[in-house]
């Protein structure tokens, strides 16, 4: 008998800004495939931006009208310039997202975790504090950030010592396709210690004709959290000719 591919869910840096009609194809893509998953990063100005301009009036519209899907997940950017942001600064950025579900004048703007952009691959005790210490402060925020997701995003294999304890999820692939068809990056993915349901790629320059190959075959296995697009240059501020395609292939669930 044949084996069913493991489902994966969609992960989706949407740093498009959300002018009137400019989320339509993601809001597309989960209304008509309620049983496939999204962890959506929301990127309003490289973090949540300050007040009183973030979240804004665009934000404060489409925001609420994802965390309506039962099927969607959101997640806050926070940069940590491989732990050399100060922490204070991080602390902050988490804190302006946990505020969202406080808003009294505009419901469903909670989050459901933070997306830290930029970790370290590589130990050192320093490192190791550092994510220690901004993970758990995620965990700390209770219903605040909603399920607390902790999502940390190396682009690349990490030292074991660094799969942090509460994090739920690493990006150890955030890269070109042909530099992922190496033999060289492969060997190296190789040697990730985390498990398939900890794993997320993100790999861009994919074309249209190899999307449906490229993850039935060969990135469901791997990941449970994915994302390609055709796009080479600015890649998570559009959908682009891939999206569709894309979608299909991450809803179908059939045998190899």
């Amino acid at each position: 008998m044949a084996a069913a591919i493991p489902m994966s869910e969609v992960l989706v840096p949407l740093y498009i800004y959300p002018h009137t009609g400019a989320w339509d194809p993601l809001f597309k893509a989960i209304a008509l495939n309620p049983g496939l998953r999204f962890v959506v990063i929301l990127n309003p100005n490289s973090g949540p931006g300050s007040e009183p301009w973030w979240p804004n009036a665009d934000y404060v519209r489409d925001v609420p009208k994802l965390n309506a899907y039962t099927n969607v997940r959101t997640v806050g950017y926070v940069s940590t310039a491989y732990c050399n942001r100060p922490i204070q600064e991080v602390y902050e950025d988490v804190r302006r997202y946990a505020s969202w579900a406080e808003d009294k004048n505009s419901r469903g703007l909670g989050l459901n975790g933070i997306f830290f952009d930029e970790t370290p691959n590589i130990f050192t005790l320093d490192a190791r504090d550092y994510l220690e210490s901004i993970t758990q402060d995620v965990k700390d925020m209770g219903t605040l950030l909603g399920d607390g997701i902790v999502i940390h995003n190396p682009g690349t294999s990490i030292d074991e010592r660094l799969a942090i304890p509460g994090m739920d999820i690493a990006t150890v692939a955030e890269v070109a396709y042909p530099d992922f068809q190496t033999m060289d990056f492969q060997n190296w993915l190789a040697g990730s210690t985390l498990h398939r349901d900890n794993t997320s790629y993100m790999i861009h320059g994919v074309s249209e004709e190899n999307v449906e190959d490229f993850i039935v075959q060969v990135l469901r296995s791997k990941a449970k959290y994915i994302f390609i697009t055709e796009r080479s240059t600015d890649m998570y501020h559009g959908f682009g000719a891939s999206w569709r395609p894309f979608i299909a292939a991450m809803a179908k669930n059939r045998a190899i």
